[in-house]
Formats: structure tokens, C-alpha cells, sequence
């Protein structure tokens, strides 16, 4: 029996040869994770934020990087004014400190990161670039990303793969403390 995770990692690199954003700039075999990012429907919100945040540039750096992505719809869920707030010039490294959370060094694909679940009994700990700790747990036949609040992320896709790492999208904004 194939799991969701799977299914969702096989939609997910279906989707990634469809759409137009994510074409391959010149002379790159694959697209960065920002131009994943910018070539899906549902990321505009994230793009904006790395854009407000100056982080574009690092993130089409060599890598490798695991990008755990929120959706818009997962941005919405946080209460009302809370991206435009983090949008304003003066709160940039507020921003900075959220979306540099989502993102873990090294390539992890789903297959490691459920590895690593099962070889931590249920549980495995990532440092993110920001210097907190993501958990991650499986639930059912998906993967939870748990965050230093206690909030929870579902992987709804994963293994977008891109020239210099990975993007796991998520349906919820993970916040570190």
C-alpha cells in the first residue's frame, strides 16, 4: 500500500513539471527553491515575505536546504493583521527570525525524514538555520512538523525537489518561540 506521504511526494513532483514558474532558469537543470516557490499558486504569500525579508538571495545559494512551506491558506490561519505586520520594513528580522525557522540545512527528503522518526521512537529533532528545533512525528500515513509552541504543520507535499535543496509544503505557518 502506497502511503499519502508518498502519494502527495509523486503529485507534488507531477506538479512541479507543470508549472510555468518553476521552469529552469538558463543553464540550471532545476530551479532553486525560491523559483519553486515563485512558480506555485499557492506560496505567493511566502514569496512575499522572503522578498520583504532580503532573503532571496540566500535562498538561491548552494544549499542544500529543506524548505518547509506554508501555503497562503496557512498564512491566513494566523491571526488577522500578523503578515502585514511582519511585512513592515521594521519588523524584517522578526520575519527573518519566522521564515528562517522553516528552513533546515541539508537535503531531507521524506523517506530520511520518516527514517529518522522511526529511529528516534516517534520523534526526530531538526535545528533549523534559525537555531530552533522543528519536531517531527508521524501521523497516520503523514508526517507532523511541530513546532516550539506546540503547533503543528501536516506535510501536505513533499519532495519538490530543486538545484540546491527541498521543499516540504505545509498547511500551517510554524513559529518558533
Amino acid at each position: 500500500m502506497i502511503s499519502r506521504l508518498k502519494l502527495g511526494a509523486l503529485a507534488a513532483a507531477g506538479a512541479l513539471m507543470i508549472v510555468p514558474g518553476a521552469a529552469a532558469t538558463a543553464g540550471s537543470a532545476r530551479p532553486n527553491v525560491v523559483e519553486v516557490a515563485m512558480g506555485s499558486q499557492d506560496h505567493q504569500t511566502l514569496v512575499a515575505a522572503v522578498k520583504a525579508a532580503g532573503l532571496v538571495d540566500t535562498l538561491k545559494g548552494p544549499g542544500p536546504f529543506t524548505l518547509f512551506a506554508p501555503t497562503d491558506a496557512a498564512f491566513a490561519k494566523l491571526p488577522a493583521g500578523t503578515v502585514d505586520t511582519l511585512l513592515q520594513p521594521a519588523n524584517r528580522e522578526q520575519l527573518r527570525t519566522v521564515l528562517t525557522y522553516h528552513v533546515v540545512p541539508g537535503k531531507v527528503t521524506s523517506k530520511e525524514l520518516v527514517r529518522m522518526i522511526r529511529a528516534s521512537n516517534g520523534e526526530a529533532t531538526l535545528t533549523t538555520v534559525q537555531g530552533g528545533a522543528l519536531r517531527a512525528r508521524m501521523v497516520g500515513n503523514g508526517v507532523a512538523i511541530i513546532d516550539a509552541n506546540g503547533g503543528t504543520a501536516m506535510v501536505t507535499k513533499a519532495d519538490l525537489a530543486s538545484s540546491n535543496g527541498i521543499i516540504h509544503v505545509t498547511d500551517a505557518v510554524s513559529l518558533p518561540k
